[in-house]
């Protein structure tokens, strides 16, 4: 970023210029997210949208039958380095304007596929288009395959072609393997017509499909993408940081409710499964909402309760797992003087 960005956000601003205004803060916010500062590139985007000066997205008034417009928020997107580095290296690809231009995102549900492809639209400045499934599959035999067909070429007659994104949302039920499918012609005729959809595909139109069902996906059309970007390389401590995000998120909005950050953690930690972001956002969110007015740590216990199980909310078992005293008393209700006492007597 240059001296003269401030200088001119300056100028802008005592000339009442709303609109260069934006312009200019937008490359400022732009310049924060190339240097990989993501978290200062998403405030001053959202301190953009919350004055209204933001200009939304070209609102396509379309008659589809195939694609639905979706408007893209500012809201941030957690991801662990190494999905965030392939994330990077795709707006990369897309800016190069070399004809890479179609990406799979595999992972387990709820590990941000989708949330990530608008995260993409937004920072690359295109309009975010999803197909719509519902009216490409049909049964009627061979219709399906020639509804794809028409998607295809209405994706490629769209004006302003290098500035969308088609998101082909759980593409899997109209790319799983051939080989492997009950309805073989059927889904052979389907699988068919996306491989010569993509071949024929304009270089500036970007493609992004998710999967949940990577092992099963057809073969030949995972070679039509330039990358596949794997979204199952959580750990175990970035699912805990972004648990921790989640909570700052929604916590404000529950004025009874008070942080505890290491019992927060240590929920997690002694938690046997993986939850992925989709999960956490429910997991945390319902806590919080289903907890008892005017108690500061009753959404922790039913957390607790939905990551551990009802019947690890024993204060042995609580123990033996490193909590204290003190948590135990926050997560069961047990003060701290009877469970001392009961702790002596069990020894």
């Amino acid at each position: 970023m240059k001296k003269q960005n401030i200088l001119n956000l300056i100028k802008y601003h005592v000339e009442n210029n709303d609109l260069a205004f934006k312009n200019e803060a937008y490359e400022i916010a732009k310049y924060f997210d190339k240097t990989n500062d993501y978290q200062l590139s998403e405030y001053i985007m959202s301190l953009i949208s919350d004055v209204n000066v933001f200009s939304p997205q070209e609102n396509y008034e379309s008659n589809s039958k195939f694609l639905n417009y979706v408007k893209i928020d500012n809201s941030s997107l957690p991801l662990p380095e190494k999905i965030k580095d392939n994330i990077v290296g795709l707006i990369n690809a897309v800016g190069h304007n070399v004809g890479i231009n179609k990406f799979l995102f595999q992972g387990p549900p709820g590990t941000g596929k989708t949330e990530t492809a608008k995260h993409v639209a937004r920072i690359l400045e295109r309009d975010f288009f999803v197909v719509n499934f519902d009216s490409v599959v049909d049964s009627k035999l061979g219709q399906t395959s020639k509804n794809i067909a028409l998607l295809f070429e209405e994706i490629n007659n769209i004006s302003k072609r290098n500035k969308i994104i088609v998101l082909f949302d759980e593409i899997d039920i109209i790319a799983l393997d051939r080989i492997n499918s009950n309805d073989l012609r059927e889904m052979g005729r389907a699988t068919s017509s996306v491989l010569k959809g993509f071949d024929s595909l304009n270089e500036n139109v970007v493609i992004i499909a998710t999967t949940n069902l990577f092992k099963s996906f057809d073969k030949a059309l995972i070679r039509r993408f330039d990358s596949v970007i794997d979204f199952s390389l959580y750990t175990k401590e970035d699912l805990i940081e972004i648990a921790e995000i989640i909570l700052n998120n929604f916590l404000p909005k529950f004025k009874s409710a008070s942080k505890d950050t290491r019992l927060f953690r240590k929920i997690f930690e002694c938690s046997q499964q993986m939850h992925y972001p989709g999960e956490l956002k429910n997991l945390i969110k319902t806590a919080l909402a289903f907890s008892t007015p005017n108690s500061e740590y009753d959404y922790l216990k039913r957390l607790f309760i939905s990551v551990n199980g009802s019947e690890n909310l024993l204060p042995k078992i609580l123990k033996d797992n490193n909590f204290t005293l003190r948590e135990i008393e926050t997560l069961t209700g047990i003060s701290k003087t009877q469970l001392s006492r009961d702790f002596q007597e069990k020894r």
